[in-house]
């Protein structure tokens, strides 16, 4: 078992300017760390977070969100577990995938991508993450929901509060306090609007999820709200930090943009290594239900875990050279890279993995492909080089890019 004092600290300002050569030192040193100011045990090696996360044996529970998102969602499906999880999760999951995401919600982010790329389509630059990939998720989000879009800012600030009070690991108070602002905020928004959907249901996912029902169980207007909630964070957040890493890596990687922009159909391997390669999310956090032998000595049990997905997802024991950014690597599997049988960890594993990942894959398509018809020759603005910022979520904060407007 390693202490803190032999490795980089997760809460150090260096740490946040750049985690990567950090990661391989707890990969080789540190595989199990008790970090004293989060009061819990670093994972990071590939195996060890796959199993965390699979969890074939019953070792580990989502307990650890009764404090770190239930304040600011209320009680979610992530926190459910046995066949409360199965059934709450059969009740949001159709939505997600297959005749529902391609028939009624695939023409709800082709439009909503196009509005935005019609704003800067004609200028001839833009920057990437405030002009596009911090707006498009959150207004596709809205737009599925049926809710009002010009109300994007409130949005944006309830999923940025959350978030920052997600990643507040250092115990802010100010963040804590805004993020618990954004609890009373938001039901204070939603549930009159779910009262309504239940008398005059639409065609929208609200008024879906007001009428789904399995085995007799129906969500409360609670369940519908934290739910809510818990989409437009994680659905905004995650799907943003992607878009702009996808963009990041592929304009410094010249010769792979060229190869995406000929063949769309690379789109998805290019997501796949990006979020390898660059995760949206850093960690995830698990607690132990037992004691539990993992690579550098013994997990106690009753213990908060931090996985550290940015970590696993370069382990040299999983990935050939790990530091590289290869679309055409031939040890991560794009076939299965959006589902629970993907070999990354970006969007978790076993059963809480994320019920968006198919909806994440139709915007990331969706966007980037419209964005490359847009810009055939985009290229970063002179002198910019890309920067990822945060520690618990993570991605570039500008991506100012220039391009030769598209006539017609």
């Amino acid at each position: 078992m390693s202490t803190a004092q032999q490795v980089p600290d997760i809460l150090s300002p260096e740490f946040a300017a750049d985690p990567y050569p950090a990661y391989r030192v707890f990969r080789d040193s540190a595989p199990l760390l008790w970090h004293e100011a989060t009061q819990s045990y670093v994972v990071s090696r590939y195996e060890d977070v796959e199993r965390v996360f699979k969890d074939k044996q019953g070792q580990f529970t989502t307990d650890n969100y009764d404090w770190q998102i239930e304040p600011v969602h209320g009680k979610t499906i992530l926190q459910l577990s046995g066949r409360e999880h199965a059934v709450r999760r059969a009740l949001v999951a159709p939505a997600f995938r297959g005749t529902d995401l391609q028939e009624k919600f695939l023409p709800v982010i082709e439009r909503n991508s196009r509005e935005l790329i019609d704003a800067f389509r004609h200028t001839g630059s833009a920057d990437l993450v405030t002009d596009y990939a911090t707006r498009f998720p959150v207004n596709v989000i809205a737009d599925m929901l049926g809710l009002n879009k010009g109300d994007h800012e409130r949005f944006h600030r309830w999923y940025t509060a959350v978030i920052a009070f997600l990643g507040n690991l250092s115990g802010d108070a100010e963040v804590a306090a805004a993020g618990e602002r954004t609890r009373v905020e938001f039901a204070e928004y939603m549930l009159p609007i779910i009262r309504e959907r239940r008398d005059r249901p639409g065609t929208d996912l609200l008024s879906q999820l007001c009428a789904a029902e399995v085995d007799g169980v129906r969500m409360s207007d609670e369940d519908i709200k934290a739910f809510c909630s818990l989409l437009l964070a994680a659905g905004g957040e995650t799907t943003d930090k992607a878009i702009a890493g996808i963009f990041s890596n592929l304009l410094r990687h010249p010769d792979q943009l060229a190869a995406v922009r000929e063949d769309r159909s690379l789109i998805p391997r290019a997501f796949a290594e990006t979020l390898r390669y660059t995760p949206p999310v850093h960690m995830i956090m698990r607690q132990s239900a037992e004691e539990v032998e993992l690579s550098g000595g013994t997990l106690p049990a009753g213990v908060t875990v931090t996985c550290l997905i940015g970590a696993a997802n370069r382990d040299d024991r999983r990935y050939s050279d790990p530091d590289r950014f290869d679309i055409f690597r031939d040890d991560l599997t794009t076939t299965t890279a959006f589902s629970a049988a993907a070999d990354h960890l970006a969007f978790a594993l076993g059963r809480h993995f994320c019920v968006g990942a198919l909806l994440a894959k139709a915007e990331v398509e969706t966007g980037v492909g419209q964005l490359l018809d847009a810009m055939p020759d985009v290229r970063l603005a002179e002198g910019f080089e890309p920067a990822e910022q945060g520690v618990f979520t993570r991605g570039p904060a500008r991506l100012p890019v220039r391009f030769t407007p598209v006539s017609g």
